[in-house]
């Protein structure tokens, strides 16, 4: 579909013409007959190309009839685009060397050079800077002069499927410059299918004029037959992390059924959660009235005892009071207030607040599956629990908590 440009566009204008203006066959100068635009964006702003197409005049001649372009056009833009080339390397740069994502493309292209594309169209011109890639890394001279010092390839191929019932994505992969030489997604892993895939790898190797040292893979029974096929007397070696992962089967197994059992010797969280709810819930002093809404049963104001009347307001001491009678009056008007029960509400908040903070860790120990085989899930979670435990047996025995001390 044709790019559509904003209104009122200003672009900028480049003519290219023919370099060499004679006829390839009758040596005649050849005549201007048309002109090809092109509208692209570039980083400088909207451009159009104007290309100068000429013929030769000469009727009797061979080239009656053949137009030709100036061979610049192709080195600003291909046909039909509507980015050139710089805008092309420059997606390329920022999407795979600094991983920006699609919308952060657009928004910078918008930002700092005005220019306005769907993220359709910006996926679309990825994409086609990734086939131009792959076609420059897999071009045969420019392969030859990057192992032209090395003696011998090391090939590996491997599998990968991103999701179970879909294609699996085959990859060749040399180890000695480390480069991905093809891949490619195929419907089953049958021995015909994957023995093609060892054909093209046997005439890259003869293209380079490089032999073969080895080969690794997982050994899969295509793999194998197609190999010994191919590269009859190579070495075929098992790849380090499918051996690991292999031999380390029993050891998961048994790590599993571990696991299973400190699940089930660890339980009860969610029921010592919600006692902690609810007796912080019951501890939580209701909210004072307003004086507007305090309820009124007679008009008529209740007469004050005779010791309120004759006592003058008690005065709270100062904070830092360090002899006896301060700390007793403290006391008693800790008391008399209604503080004090406010501290024990505090003191259970705290105490909840830690019992908390152990559940949530412990929730997380358990869910916790990360590990390979060299240190199984299992073992992690053993060692994280035991820290736990040394946890509370250390501020058991220090007896931390509850609130700090006043003056």
């Amino acid at each position: 579909m044709a790019y559509r440009w904003p209104a009122g566009t200003a672009f900028k204008r480049m003519d290219l013409d023919v370099e060499d203006r004679s006829c390839p066959v009758c040596e005649r100068d050849m005549h201007v007959c048309d002109h090809r635009y092109h509208h692209l964006w570039t980083l400088a702003g909207p451009t159009q190309v104007v290309n100068r197409l000429v013929r030769c005049p000469d009727p009797s001649c061979d080239s009656r009839g053949r137009t030709f372009s100036p061979e610049a056009e192709l080195s600003i833009s291909m046909p039909r685009w509507c980015m050139g080339w710089d805008g092309l390397c420059w997606l390329g740069h920022r999407r795979f060397a600094r991983h920006w994502s699609v919308p952060q493309l657009r928004a910078e292209l918008k930002d700092t050079y005005q220019i306005r594309l769907s993220d359709d169209a910006i996926t679309h011109y990825i994409g086609l800077y990734q086939t131009m890639l792959a076609a420059r890394q897999q071009d045969p001279e420019w392969l030859a002069d990057a192992y032209r010092d090395i003696p011998s390839l090391v090939l590996t191929i491997d599998g990968l499927q991103p999701e179970k019932g879909h294609e699996t994505l085959y990859v060749v992969r040399e180890l000695m410059r480390k480069r991905v030489w093809f891949a490619e997604p195929l419907l089953s892993s049958a021995t015909q299918e994957v023995h093609r895939l060892l054909v093209l790898a046997r005439q890259w190797a003869e293209r380079l004029g490089k032999p073969v040292q080895v080969w690794m893979s997982d050994k899969q029974d295509a793999f194998v037959t197609a190999i010994a096929a191919e590269f009859p007397g190579t070495p075929h070696r098992y790849c380090q992390n499918h051996f690991l992962r292999d031999v380390a089967k029993p050891v998961l197994e048994m790590d599993s059924r571990a696991k299973v059992k400190m699940r089930r010797k660890v339980r009860g969280l969610r029921g010592i959660e919600r006692r902690v709810l609810a007796e912080r819930r019951k501890t939580t002093p209701p909210e004072p009235t307003t004086q507007h809404e305090s309820p009124k049963a007679d008009d008529t104001p209740l007469a004050a005892p005779p010791e309120a009347e004759a006592s003058p307001i008690v005065a709270v001491p100062e904070p830092c009071a360090s002899s006896d009678l301060g700390l007793a009056r403290t006391a008693s008007v800790l008391e008399a207030t209604g503080l004090a029960a406010a501290g024990e509400a505090e003191v259970e908040d705290e105490a909840g607040e830690v019992v908390l903070g152990y559940c949530a860790a412990v929730r997380g120990i358990l869910n916790d599956s990360q590990g390979g085989p060299l240190r199984p899930p299992g073992v992690r979670m053993s060692e994280a629990l035991q820290d736990v435990r040394d946890s509370l047996d250390r501020n058991l025995g220090a007896q931390k908590g509850g609130v700090q001390s006043r003056c």
